[in-house]
């Protein structure tokens, strides 16, 4: 028997039609194929945002939430940043890579922000920033524009592409963790999709 009712007036539930479950991140192609098409469209605001949530591997509400003087260094662009996460209170630090610095200031120009600003104003009165719930159909977008499904994915996925890049290069599970955020080494083995007793060995392995 079906357990979703098919009368009509009866609520839809809020998972239907979606993958639940970890969210994949994003392979290196895709990576290069959202990011040329976003500077083909010349969409300054969204290639700064999407290079920016590669690079700085945060959470989403940290990510909408930064200032323009958390990434702008005197009058360039800082090559790393500190955030403090609102999940953790713990501050986390991440690198912004030249072609991230690029987008940056190009986005920040084009929009005449200053430096006590958001770095990504809300168009919505109601809100002083881009929100999460804005945040997120903008990631199914991007996804979408390049022919995968967006219900496979999320903005999750974008905090766990390059995490999981370093992860496959190094095999050093402690770094991600720093570069995560994480309080846990747990936490970092669930979000990579590490099996616990693979994780113990590699962590064990990088004790020094």
């Amino acid at each position: 028997m079906d357990t979703v009712a098919k009368t009509e007036g009866r609520a839809i539930p809020w998972n239907k039609g979606k993958l639940l479950g970890q969210k994949p991140p994003l392979k290196l192609k895709e990576i290069w194929a959202i990011r040329i098409r976003l500077q083909l469209d010349h969409r300054s605001r969204e290639l700064a945002l999407f290079n920016l949530a590669i690079d700085s591997k945060l959470r989403g509400c940290d990510l909408v939430g930064l200032h323009v003087h958390d990434v702008v260094q005197g009058s360039h662009i800082a090559p790393r940043a500190i955030v403090m996460q609102k999940k953790t209170q713990r501050p986390v630090q991440f690198e912004i890579t030249e072609q991230t610095r690029d987008a940056v200031a190009a986005w920040i120009t084009d929009a005449h922000l200053k430096s006590d600003q958001f770095l990504f104003p809300s168009r919505l009165s109601e809100s002083p920033h881009l929100s999460t719930r804005q945040y997120s159909p903008i990631v199914e977008s991007w996804v979408a524009s390049i022919g995968l499904d967006p219900a496979a994915y999320g903005t999750h996925s974008l905090r766990l592409t390059k995490a999981t890049l370093i992860y496959r290069r190094t095999r050093n599970l402690r770094a991600v963790q720093l570069l995560l955020g994480h309080t846990k080494l747990e936490s970092t083995v669930r979000y990579l999709g590490i099996e616990v007793d693979d994780a113990l060995e590699i962590a064990e392995q990088t004790e020094v």
